[in-house]
């Protein structure tokens, strides 16, 4: 009895009459067609009309062993399937198949980046985006050399270097939790109007890195008197350690709306106060006095520069890194070729904007005009200036020959 009600459940079978006595021509289970031959008057097999309906199973028709089925058109037979647990489930292939495509793709690009340290006393960064180290006193950022970053030398410009001092010193108020809605502001810095504004800038270049070289760069904050704020800077070879640039600067705080100098208000001095480092500058100040030059004096102009708008930035005014380029346009091309850079010295003196025209002004020292391209140590003076005569920029840059070896350290 269980055995024949577990199978009904999988298998109905058909009904029986109720009545005993019920022509039994009602309902026919099967049918012998053994003894039957086609007729000359008819190709088709003759079914009989009163035929039961075969049982059905997960909603599919299905015959019986020697029972003939009429089958329906399939607009008629076609039902939806029973909701089960088992047609219910995702097609977890597919997740798979998305699953196992993401992470072949991530291990990929993991074996293509070679994220050990050379030395153990140099922690890479392999993906570029900069990590505070040192007590959280020090920040530190790799930069990869572009393509679009060196020169007709085959090494990266002095631009190049700039730019990735400007990039990490953002970088570091940004990841200490100091960057307001501003161009390196504090959040109380933003509150005053207050902007940072470079006054002095000095830079040593021992080695110019090549394209696909890896640079760190390392930066940090110390106080400079009593309202103003020295950032130092280290680069060195990624692979190998070897310090490659050392530069130092003072910034000092002004009003981006009057545009006139201002003191360290004693809530942004709470707030940067914590990041100073007490140590000695990077490099030794270079205390020689900046040759003003005028018409007489200067050897090379260049007249009628002008600021695009890619040089401004958020603060309406030039990029610092705009003016090098600006002061090296006066520099005799015969230097450019056969010297290198290997110091320089900037005094910032007033900000320009996007309607200001500049002219540039470069006189040499050490060696003879005609002799530029065999000297083998040069030094030019330098003088960024508006049309009305205004300064802008005063430098000083020192040049020797690209063939020499000579290592340059003024450190203390």
């Amino acid at each position: 009895m269980v055995a024949t009600s577990a199978t009904s459940s999988f298998f109905p079978l058909p009904s029986s009459p109720l009545d005993p006595t019920a022509k039994t021509n009602k309902v026919t289970t099967s049918t012998n067609f053994s003894g039957l031959t086609p007729t000359p008057n008819s190709a088709r097999m003759k079914v009989k009309p009163n035929a039961q309906a075969p049982p059905k199973i997960n909603g599919k028709r299905v015959g019986l062993p020697g029972s003939v089925e009429i089958l329906k058109p399939d607009s008629e037979t076609s039902q939806p399937a029973p909701r089960t647990f088992i047609n219910q489930l995702p097609d977890w292939s597919m997740l798979l198949a998305a699953i196992t495509t993401v992470f072949l793709a991530a291990e990929k690009q993991w074996m293509m980046l070679d994220w050990k340290p050379r030395r153990s006393d140099v922690i890479m960064d392999p993906f570029g985006l900069g990590r505070i180290v040192q007590d959280g006193l020090v920040f530190r950022q790799n930069f990869s050399i572009r393509s679009y970053e060196i020169g007709a030398d085959r090494s990266a410009s002095i631009e190049t270097v700039m730019n990735h001092l400007q990039e990490t010193a953002l970088n570091h108020v940004k990841t200490a939790g100091l960057l307001g809605d501003g161009f390196g502001s504090t959040p109380e810095m933003v509150k005053k109007n207050l902007i940072w504004v470079v006054t002095r800038m000095q830079v040593v270049v021992d080695k110019y890195p090549t394209w696909g070289d890896v640079v760190e760069v390392d930066t940090w904050v110390s106080q400079s008197g009593k309202n103003g704020m020295r950032r130092d800077w280290l680069v060195r070879d990624g692979n190998t350690g070897e310090i490659l640039t050392r530069a130092s600067s003072v910034w000092v705080m002004m009003n981006k709306l009057t545009r006139r100098l201002s003191k360290i208000p004693e809530e942004v001095r709470g707030e940067i106060e914590p990041y100073f480092v007490n140590s000695d500058p990077v490099l030794a100040e270079d205390s020689r006095k900046l040759t003003k030059l005028d018409d007489k004096t200067a050897v090379y102009v260049r007249s009628g520069l002008t600021p695009r708008w890619s040089d401004l930035d958020v603060n309406q005014h030039v990029n610092n890194v705009k003016y090098i380029g600006w002061i090296l346009e006066s520099a005799p091309v015969g230097m450019m070729e056969s010297q290198k850079l290997k110091s320089m010295t900037l005094e910032y003196r007033r900000e320009c904007g996007r309607d200001s025209v500049l002219q540039s002004l470069t006189a040499v020292s050490g060696c003879d005009i005609g002799s530029l391209g065999t000297a083998g140590e040069v030094e030019c003076q330098h003088l960024l200036r508006l049309q009305d005569g205004a300064e802008v920029v005063r430098g000083r840059t020192e040049w020797s020959s690209k063939t020499s070896t000579t290592t340059w350290d003024i450190t203390p």
